[in-house]
């Protein structure tokens, strides 16, 4: 028998096989990690964009649950104030599944149940009870539970590629379904909302595919023809754009005694009390910007922000950052507050502390039934969008128009799912069902927004309106909110004004007519009258007290090193400036204040600088710009459906790249489809997908250091 001459291993040779075996494991490991890395997102989701920054090109993107109060048509008296509080509970447990959503993508990637499992299932049983509660609230007054809710706990999860198909406007500012553009949904990610590495963008929108350049629609407004019965008229009303900064994120309207009811935040116009807690009397004992004191009404709307990576007062509150409401508050240049009539009717007087809502705050999830936005930019007005922002070329500015429901019940002020006690005309400018034609208010917002740019997918500098978080800041969730506190007197002489044909308002409140047919849109004076005139006297009751100022209150104002020069300053005066805003010509270049500190008080009672007792952490820091050209006023009626082109580069018109949106900026363009933005992942989500990494690394290290030992026994 041979003899076997192989050497067995020695000790040293085994621990040096082992060694090289950790390396070659260790090594592996990291290779795997960072394979892994290069081609997923942190959330776990695949694909890169051209530029190596991460992104997310599936998964759910937010949460869709059906909207109980709008089946809610009728509601007892008594059992209104805690069916109120149900419904905003609602909204809070939604806000509360979507930062979990935003919060959970790792636990995602690696469990295709969890959404289901972990946040749908267990949000279903908590509106299960909140349902519940809200029949019994009925019972209890010994109404019958309506069954319109019924089965309406369960929520879905919206995917990244699942798309809302938006109906656009009639030419009478009615929802339609006629051409609207597909809006899909980008993949928030991150920490619930809070501003990301990538130039302030927020994690929950808007995306690329939310943006058009303006330059590539088709002209769609248009204005129904008047009849001979007609009311032709205007009443113009001047109450500032809310340079005081009044601001909170209630809405009294829809979640009346509830804090952070909207969850988002609103700029306040007119009556300056306004906040979750205020009532009838109230409104009627307040303050108004408006310069006509006998124009008390509430007009409030969200607030646009820039998202540059600017913080605002509000980044670490309820309805601000907290939220995903993120970046730079901008004050609109212009609000021009308008009241037109009929097409085909003379109006009838509101009634006092009649409430409107216009448009649908929840219109990516709920649909277009109800949406009610328009966008578009100075010197494309005839060209309006309602589920795109649009990018304006430079020179041109950004406008929010809002045309609201002009016929009315004739009995109620209000109704339970807030509204069928109003209603829009039908195309043919008519009121159906008994309904009474009303001044029909307009409103039109300019604001100096830097522009956006599309690069590679991404965007950059992007703008949008505040909203609840899981509506991924879509345009149109964009809303309006009224509340009608005018006095008997001066409503009669809107109706008066508006009926008769003639153009009146602003300080001429006596209702005469003004020089023109129309009120000037000069970009220096805006929608204002003199500064210095009174309020007119005629007709309805005024109040002693002069408008509350419309210039920053003193904890509001900028920092000193901030402030323009002393030619440049807004005049110092109790009475509002022609148009609200610094003199035209003396516009300081921009510059962000520091917020000032909110004064709380009583209901009903105006806190220092103008702002309500609800304010939240005071006023937010200014944007003072230099203006450019302006149209003259855009058609009072709403347009009609936005007719989109396709929206590519326009070869030698396309706008510019604003002043400092960075070197190697291209002329921004629409995407066609959705572009998800860059995202990244919070601290738990980056320790989750880098352990492999980590491991590796400790294997590598082990078998290096037993190497060094086995070499230094063999010497």
């Amino acid at each position: 028998m041979r003899r076997n001459t192989r050497r067995r291993p020695t000790g040293a040779r085994r621990a040096t096989f082992g060694a090289v075996a950790l390396i070659l494991g260790g090594g592996g490991l990291v290779a795997a990690n960072v394979y892994a890395s290069a081609s997923e997102g942190w959330g776990g989701g695949p694909q890169s964009s051209q530029s190596g920054d991460q992104v997310l090109t599936a998964g759910t993107v937010t949460i869709d649950c059906p909207d109980v109060g709008s089946r809610l048509t009728a509601v007892p008296k008594r059992a209104k104030t805690d069916v109120d509080k149900e419904l905003a509970l609602l909204d809070q447990q939604i806000t509360e599944a979507y930062a979990r959503l935003t919060s959970t993508r790792q636990a995602q990637a690696n469990d295709a149940n969890y959404v289901q499992n972990a946040i749908l299932g267990p949000l279903k049983d908590k509106r299960t009870a909140v349902i519940d509660r809200i029949k019994t609230d009925y019972q209890r007054v010994g109404s019958t539970a309506p069954s319109a809710i019924d089965g309406q706990a369960a929520c879905t999860g919206m995917a990244a590629d699942q798309s809302q198909t938006t109906g656009g406007q009639n030419a009478n500012g009615r929802p339609g379904n006629n051409g609207g553009q597909n809006n899909n949904g980008g993949l928030p990610q991150g920490n619930g909302g809070q501003q990301q590495g990538n130039g302030g963008q927020a994690a929950g929108g808007p995306v690329a595919s939310d943006f058009v350049d303006i330059t590539a629609v088709q002209p769609n407004a248009q204005k129904p023809a008047a009849g001979a019965n007609a009311s032709t008229g205007a009443f113009e009303t001047k109450c500032g754009v809310n340079a005081n900064g009044n601001h909170n994120t209630d809405n009294v309207i829809v979640a009346p005694g509830v804090k952070n009811g909207a969850h988002h935040l609103h700029d306040y116009v007119g009556n300056q009390s306004n906040d979750a807690f205020a009532t009838n009397d109230t409104f009627a004992a307040a303050r108004t910007s408006c310069e006509n004191q006998g124009d008390q009404s509430s007009y409030y709307w969200p607030v646009v922000r820039v998202q540059d990576g600017t913080q605002d007062f509000d980044q670490n509150a309820d309805g601000g950052g907290k939220e995903g409401n993120v970046g730079r508050i901008l004050v609109a240049k212009q609000a021009e507050i308008k009241f037109v009539g009929s097409p085909t009717a003379k109006v009838v007087a509101m009634p006092r502390f009649l409430r409107i809502i216009t448009g649908d705050a929840k219109a990516f999830t709920n649909g277009p039934k109800n949406a009610n936005a328009h966008w578009s930019c100075t010197g494309f007005e005839d060209r309006q969008l309602t589920d795109r922002y649009p990018i304006c070329p430079q020179g041109s500015q950004v406008v929010r128009t809002f045309a609201f429901q002009s016929c009315w019940d004739g009995q109620n002020i209000d109704s339970a799912n807030h509204r069928t006690h109003v209603a829009f005309a039908d195309a043919g400018g008519n009121c159906q069902n008994g309904f009474k034609a009303i001044p029909q208010l307009t409103m039109r917002l300019v604001y100096d927004v830097p522009q956006p740019v599309i690069q590679n997918g991404q965007v950059k500098n992007a703008y949008a309106v505040d909203g609840f978080p899981e509506q991924l800041h879509k345009p149109i969730t964009d809303h309006d909110d009224f509340i009608n506190v005018m006095t008997d007197g001066l409503m009669t002489q809107v109706v008066d004004c508006i009926n008769s044909g003639r153009q009146c308002g602003g300080a001429n409140a006596g209702g005469q007519p003004q020089n023109t047919a129309s009120p000037s849109a000069d970009p220096g004076t805006g929608s204002g009258g003199n500064a210095g005139s009174a309020p007119g006297t005629g007709g309805g009751q005024q109040t002693t007290q002069p408008p509350v100022s419309e210039q920053p209150s003193a904890g509001a104002q900028p920092p000193a090193s901030a402030q323009p020069p002393a030619s440049e300053q807004p005049p110092a005066s109790a009475q509002p400036s022609a148009s609200t805003q610094p003199p035209a010509g003396a516009q300081p270049s921009a510059a962000a204040g520091t917020p000032g500190t909110a004064t709380a008080g009583a209901p009903g009672t105006a806190a220092p600088g103008g702002g309500s007792a609800g304010n939240h952490g005071g006023a937010a820091p200014r944007v003072y710009a230099s203006p450019s050209a302006v149209l003259g006023d855009a058609a009072t009626a709403p347009p009609s459906s936005p007719a989109v082109g396709q929206a590519g580069e326009a070869a030698g018109a396309g706008p510019s790249s604003p002043a400092g949106a960075g070197a190697g900026s291209t002329v921004p363009q629409a995407a066609p489809q959705t572009e998800p933005q860059a995202v990244r992942g919070g601290l738990a989500e980056t320790g989750a997908q880098l352990w492999p990494a980590a491991a590796g690394a400790v294997l590598v290290i082990m078998g290096l250091v037993l190497l060094r030992r086995i070499g230094r026994r063999s010497m």
